[in-house]
């Protein structure tokens, strides 16, 4: 932590007596300028790099490791650095007494999350390299790559694209985005990152792997976090070795767990984070624990279904359709509608179906669903956004 941070720090305590002065510092989807703790990882990340230095770009590549382990993280800041370092300026038309200079190359990264069509990609990527708006609406996708193609057909021009959260199930594979891309391969190279192992994704490159923190690791990134977001004293060392033992190595399980209990804790009305805040953030956050960005990237329509989800009690949610038809009457669905969304939702991993086994009758028994991703933090942040209304 830096000394504006810390005088910054400082000033909150004196005038916000708050448990919780910044939520986006324990936010387990926001991610740090400065991570910490990978830095064999970011070697390895920059050996694959090294060729843009010499202005040659290189070969596609991937990064991938479990969930938590800091891929996002450093992948994120690694591209903004470089973007920063490459000074260049979007493209502009030129005139024919003006020629273009030598261009550095460029870095592009990607959410495949908020990006899941080839048209959102496409644009993504002619959007960043361009200093015009690239228009969302009225163009067709073979126009955008057309676009793009004239973009990118400049023979000095060189474009590294980071592709994130690849191979869930509502983003594309290694193998669909090198396939999108083919065209303008010679002058565009894909950093992929995902989850699943090298040998179990449809492209042959070479890979990166981030393996899960260590435990002295992990407690340094929480201790940095906590001490930018919460209260001095709100939390002990001892709670937070606690929570990174719980989490086994697992970053976002970690900040999820802290989030929930400092929120517990200031609704209360406690002075720092108790043992039984501290159990209320480990409970909400189910193991397995799908990655709340997956959640956040969901259409509003089906984040105000999950909100009312879990406001619902035991025996509004005894079965799907019981759940449909109590959140059919406080959103604008039909029940028939909701209990779509529901079923995929589950399908998807969002939720998980549990077979109600005390139920009677003959037939197939009812199932109710569980969430699988944080719930307290889920919760927080649909409010802090206005309930997404």
């Amino acid at each position: 932590m830096n000394l504006r941070e810390r005088i910054a720090r400082r000033q909150r305590t004196e005038h916000e007596p708050r448990l919780v002065h910044d939520y986006d510092a324990v936010n387990p989807v926001v991610h740090p300028d400065e991570p910490t703790g990978r830095g064999p990882v970011l070697e390895q990340l920059l050996d694959h790099i090294e060729p843009v230095f010499e202005g040659v770009l290189p070969p596609n590549f991937y990064v991938w490791g479990p969930k938590g382990t800091g891929k996002s993280a450093v992948v994120t800041a690694l591209f903004s650095h470089l973007d920063e370092l490459s000074g260049r300026p979007k493209s502009v038309i030129l005139t024919t007494t003006r020629a273009e200079p030598p261009r550095p190359t460029e870095f592009v990264y990607l959410d495949a999350r908020d990006a899941s069509s080839d048209f959102a990609l496409s644009h993504a990527v002619l959007d960043a390299l361009v200093e015009e708006s690239v228009p969302k609406h009225g163009v067709g996708t073979a126009e955008i790559r057309t676009r793009l193609q004239r973009e990118l057909g400049n023979a000095d021009r060189r474009v590294l694209v980071a592709v994130d959260h690849l191979d869930e199930p509502e983003t594309h594979s290694f193998g669909a985005i090198a396939e999108l891309f083919s065209p303008v391969d010679d002058a565009l190279s894909i950093v992929g990152v995902g989850r699943r192992r090298p040998a179990e994704i449809d492209t042959d490159v070479a890979a990166v792997r981030f393996p899960p923190y260590r435990h002295h690791a992990l407690v340094d990134i929480l201790t940095s976090r906590v001490s930018n977001g919460l209260a001095r004293h709100a939390l002990t060392h001892e709670q937070v070795r606690e929570v990174a033992e719980w989490a086994d190595g697992d970053a976002h399980d970690a900040l999820a767990a802290l989030f929930g209990a400092a929120d517990q804790a200031m609704v209360a009305g406690h002075n720092s984070v108790l043992t039984a805040d501290l159990d209320a953030g480990m409970d909400a956050v189910p193991r397995p624990c799908v990655s709340l960005g997956r959640v956040l990237a969901l259409p509003t329509n089906r984040q105000r279904v999950l909100r009312r989800l879990l406001e619902l009690n035991v025996d509004e949610r005894s079965s799907v359709q019981a759940a449909s038809e109590q959140i059919s009457r406080t959103v604008d669905l039909s029940a028939a509608t909701v209990k779509r969304i529901l079923y995929e939702l589950a399908e998807s991993g969002i939720t998980r179906r549990v077979t109600v086994e005390e139920a009677e009758g003959k037939g197939r028994p009812p199932s109710r669903l569980e969430p699988r991703f944080p719930t307290a933090v889920f919760e927080r942040l649909f409010s802090l956004n206005g309930g997404r209304e």
